[in-house]
């Protein structure tokens, strides 16, 4: 049975690589650095690498006994998590040197407009690593598509449904570019082709739909598929809100966020995707389906509906227990003499009292702010549940008056957890 590695395999592309190749008969592992994302697939086996910083050697021992691999990994922008140069220059130049060695066919998955005098770093980066791989001695297919679609959402994809799924309301945004779109189905179907030694070594193919679209179209169209009621207002967006949104998500991605606004994507999708798909046909036969039977094939569900309504909602309630925390926090320590009176009063002693403001607001401070980073979001919303039901305890301990209070101060403690058990319920990458 031929062999197939897939780097990158827990991705959207990836997972729909392992599945088309072992479809077609291959055995398939999986490479990723993070084993909780790997787990959702079990029927694979799985290599857990940071391929970033894996050494010559080691990744002539990773393609051993491997007849096809295929490069899934990827990232739209520099962040906490991602550096470009490595994953999309590094990566390739080492896989391709070791490919070369083991004689495996490297399957490359880039992107649609790929060029060295790109406006962005994504496609910059990305042009430079297939160059490496056109140069090296590696047998290798290039497969470039465009906008990917497919039956979970990340990225550009998540923002279609995620604008699509507004309430009421749909700005008009890139009303004039074209955007060329591909089922992660055909993709996947790709890749499987491309194994073939009959797709011949060095080949570079666009794999996408036919027809262009603008984006604000494909919205439309989401938000028809999604089952959506036509919005009532549809207001033009001028540049500098969407120039604001790309800083503050660009400023997210060093805290760990993959928001789909940053300023690379709004760079691509502004000045369009698009490629031939004429290449690709005539070589394989294959064409790719069209956007309405891309939509058509995966009829929308109400999870997929929620799940839009939630994306956008997300970012919203991580900011409110931030900001909520934070001026907790501060209010407690600038007036520390008046909180420690609400425990003093009923007979707690001073110090106590002092330890319990001045303890209780550093631990707001914090969990305010370490909730603003990816990787700590959820531990941070659980410590904040458990934080509050501290407090609720210590004051029926200590002040138990304050749940007669006209204003309900401990009552009110109730939807902040529950808004921090939601956060921390859907914090999921994969």
């Amino acid at each position: 049975m031929p062999t197939a590695l897939v780097l990158g395999g827990y991705g959207l592309i990836g997972a729909a690589c392992m599945a088309a190749l072992t479809e077609a008969g291959y055995d398939v592992n999986g490479v990723g650095r993070c084993p909780k994302a790997a787990a959702r697939f079990p029927q694979y086996r799985w290599k857990h690498l940071d391929l970033t910083s894996l050494r010559a050697d080691q990744w002539t021992a990773l393609l051993q006994d491997t007849d096809v691999v295929v490069n899934a990994t990827g990232a739209l922008q520099d962040g906490a998590r991602d550096t470009l140069s490595r994953i999309h220059i590094d990566v390739v130049r080492h896989l391709a040197s070791a490919a070369a060695q083991t004689q495996t066919r490297v399957i490359q998955i880039s992107a649609a407009g790929v060029s060295p005098n790109a406006d962005t770093a994504f496609f910059r980066t990305k042009a430079e690593g297939d160059a490496l791989l056109t140069s090296s001695q590696a047998d290798h297919v290039i497969l470039r598509p465009t906008l990917v679609l497919g039956r979970e959402a990340y990225g550009g994809s998540a923002l279609l449904r995620a604008l699509a799924a507004l309430p009421a309301v749909l700005p008009r945004v890139f009303e004039d570019n074209h955007i060329q779109t591909v089922a992660l189905a055909d993709v996947a179907h790709a890749v499987a082709l491309a194994c073939d030694p009959k797709v011949p070594s060095g080949t570079i193919a666009d794999i996408t739909e036919p027809n262009a679209h603008s984006f604000d179209t494909l919205v439309l169209r989401t938000r028809d598929w999604l089952g959506v009621p036509a919005p009532a207002w549809r207001p033009r967006l001028p540049n500098w809100t969407l120039k604001l949104t790309a800083r503050v998500a660009d400023a997210l991605g060093w805290l760990g966020w993959r928001a789909p606004l940053r300023s690379t994507s709004l760079a691509v999708l502004s000045k369009g995707i698009s490629g031939d798909p004429l290449p690709w046909h005539q070589l394989t036969g294959h064409t790719c389906h069209p956007l309405a039977e891309t939509l058509k094939h995966h009829p929308a569900t109400a999870q997929d509906r929620t799940a839009a309504r939630v994306y956008l909602a997300l970012p919203f309630a991580i900011a409110t227990l931030s900001l909520f925390w934070l001026l907790s926090g501060m209010i407690g320590l600038f007036q520390t003499p008046a909180a420690m009176q609400v425990l003093t009063t009923t007979g707690t002693s001073p110090t106590f009292a002092a330890m319990a403001v001045i303890g209780g607001g550093t631990a707001d401070i914090l969990l305010g702010c370490v909730i603003l980073f990816r990787r700590h979001t959820r531990k941070a919303a659980i410590g904040m549940i458990g934080l509050s039901a501290a407090y609720l305890l210590g004051a029926a301990w200590m002040t138990p008056a304050l749940y007669a209070d006209p204003l309900g101060p401990m009552v009110k403690v109730l939807p902040g957890m529950t808004l921090a058990a939601l956060v921390a319920l859907l914090m999921d990458d994969r």
